[in-house]
C-alpha cells in the first residue's frame, strides 16, 4: 500500500551575524509569486501567514520576501523556544492557503524587485555599522518606487535617526538606486526605547567609508589608486588585478556629475567576481560606495566612445577650439592611465568614419599641448586615407573651419 501522505515543506532556518533579534526561514519557493511585503502585528489581519505568525507570543515583525520569511523576536523572547513553533505554522499556512500573504493587490514586480535590492543593500552596506550602535534599518514596503524603511533597536526613538537617515542611508540608496523617487521613515519612534543618540552628542553610523587619501592619485589629470588597496577590496592579488586590467576581464569606469557640494568624481572597477566604487569630491575627500548595478553599467556602454567623441567635438565653440588629448579625456570622464590612448583611438575611428563618408576630419580639432599641432598618427592616418592634410598652424586653421560650415 503507497504511502500517500505528502512530504514534509522544507524550512532552513538561517540566524543573522549581525543582529541576533531576527532570523530567516528559508523556503524552497516564493511564499506568494510576485509579493514581498512587511508586517507589524496591526498589519496582519488579511494576511493568514502573518496572523499565524504574530499569534506567537514573542514574534515582534514579519517580513517576506521572495523565498524568505524575516522574523524579529520580541525582547526576552528564545529563538529555542520560537523556532519550531514558527516553523509548525509556516507549514501549516502554506499547505492549507493559496495566497498566504493575503488577495490584496500586491506590490508592482518593479516595487517588489526594489523592496528586494533596498534591503539587499542595507543588510551589506548600512547595518553592520549600525549594529554597532545596537540598532538596525529595514525596508518596510515600497510602493511606485517610494521606499518606506523602518530603525529598530537603538535607531528607534533616536532624536537623530532623521540625521543619519538623510545623511547616510538616504545617500547610499539614492547613489546605488538611481530610480528610487523618495526615501520615508515610517518608524514609531515615540515608541523607541534605549537610543544610543541623545541630542547631538555622539557619532553617526558610517555608511559610506572613506578612503585613505594616500591610495589615491589625482594629479597631472589622471586618477591612480594603488593596486595593493584596490586588490584587497575585490579579493585579489595585485599580479592578478594588474593583468586583469590589461587583458580586459577587469573593467575601469570614471564619471563626473555635480554634487550638492561641488563636482564629484566617480572611479568603478568590475571584476568577475567582484566590484568596488568610490567618490572623490572636489574637496578631495574620497568615499567607498555601492558600485552601480550591472544594468547601469550596460546602459553606460550603449553609447561607444567614438559616439562620445564625436558628439562633445561638434558641441564645441569655435572659440573653445582646438582641444588638447588629455581635456578631451576628462571632459569625457575619463581619468584613469591609458584613457588619452583610448581618446586617440576613438579618434582614428572618427577619422576612418569621415573619410568614408567624404567630410573632414572631426578630429583635427584635437591638439597636442606643446606643439598645438594634432599628434603624428593623425597626420599619417590622413595621408594613408587618402586626405593628406598640411603639418602647419595656418593651413590647419584653414581646414578647421570646414568642420563648422559642412551641413
Amino acid at each position: 500500500m503507497s504511502d500517500l501522505t505528502p512530504p514534509k515543506r522544507r524550512i532552513r532556518v538561517q540566524a543573522s551575524d549581525r543582529d541576533p533579534m531576527t532570523m530567516r526561514f528559508l523556503l524552497d519557493s516564493d511564499v506568494q509569486p510576485g509579493s514581498s511585503v512587511s508586517f507589524t502585528a496591526a498589519e496582519a489581519e488579511n494576511a493568514p501567514l502573518a496572523t499565524a505568525l504574530f499569534a506567537i507570543d514573542g514574534v515582534e515583525q514579519v517580513q517576506v520576501g521572495g523565498a524568505s520569511i524575516h522574523v524579529r523576536r520580541a525582547e526576552g523572547a528564545e529563538w529555542t523556544h520560537l523556532k519550531p513553533r514558527i516553523a509548525e505554522a509556516i507549514r501549516r499556512v502554506l499547505d492549507t492557503c493559496d495566497h498566504p500573504l493575503g488577495t490584496a493587490q500586491p506590490p508592482r514586480d518593479d516595487d517588489a524587485r526594489l523592496l528586494d535590492q533596498v534591503q539587499d543593500l542595507l543588510d551589506r552596506q548600512a547595518n553592520p555599522a549600525i549594529a554597532a550602535h545596537g540598532g538596525s534599518v529595514s525596508v518596510d514596503r515600497v510602493e511606485k518606487a517610494r521606499v518606506h524603511l523602518r530603525f529598530a533597536g537603538g535607531c528607534q526613538g533616536c532624536a537623530a535617526s532623521s540625521q543619519t537617515l538623510r545623511e547616510g542611508i538616504e545617500t547610499m540608496l539614492r547613489a546605488a538606486l538611481p530610480e528610487i523617487t523618495e526615501i520615508i521613515d515610517v518608524t514609531d519612534h515615540d515608541a523607541g526605547v534605549n537610543p544610543y543618540y541623545t541630542g547631538d552628542d555622539g557619532p553617526s553610523p558610517k555608511l559610506t567609508r572613506p578612503v585613505p587619501a594616500s591610495v589615491v592619485d589625482h594629479s597631472e589629470g589622471e586618477l591612480r589608486i594603488d593596486p595593493e588597496f584596490l586588490a584587497r577590496r575585490l579579493g585579489l592579488t595585485p599580479e592578478t588585478l594588474s593583468a586583469g586590467l590589461a587583458n580586459g576581464d577587469i573593467e575601469r569606469h570614471v564619471e563626473t556629475r555635480t554634487g550638492q557640494s561641488g563636482p564629484i568624481t566617480r572611479v568603478s572597477v568590475f571584476a568577475p567576481t567582484r566590484s568596488w566604487a568610490a567618490d572623490l569630491h572636489d574637496n578631495g575627500r574620497i568615499f567607498e560606495v555601492p558600485p552601480p548595478r550591472r544594468e547601469a553599467r550596460i546602459e553606460a556602454k550603449t553609447a561607444t566612445l567614438t559616439d562620445r567623441v564625436r558628439a562633445h567635438l561638434n558641441s564645441l565653440d569655435t572659440d573653445v577650439r582646438p582641444i588638447t588629448y588629455s581635456a578631451l579625456a576628462r571632459a569625457l570622464g575619463l581619468y584613469l592611465p591609458g584613457s588619452v590612448r583610448k581618446v586617440t583611438q576613438a579618434l582614428e575611428a572618427t577619422m576612418r568614419e569621415d573619410a568614408a563618408a567624404d567630410r573632414p576630419f572631426v578630429a583635427a580639432g584635437v591638439v597636442n599641448r606643446h606643439s598645438g599641432l594634432p599628434g603624428k598618427g593623425f597626420f599619417d592616418l590622413a595621408q594613408a586615407l587618402g586626405h593628406a592634410i598640411p603639418k602647419d598652424q595656418e593651413a590647419l586653421a584653414t581646414y578647421r573651419q570646414r568642420l563648422t560650415t559642412r551641413p
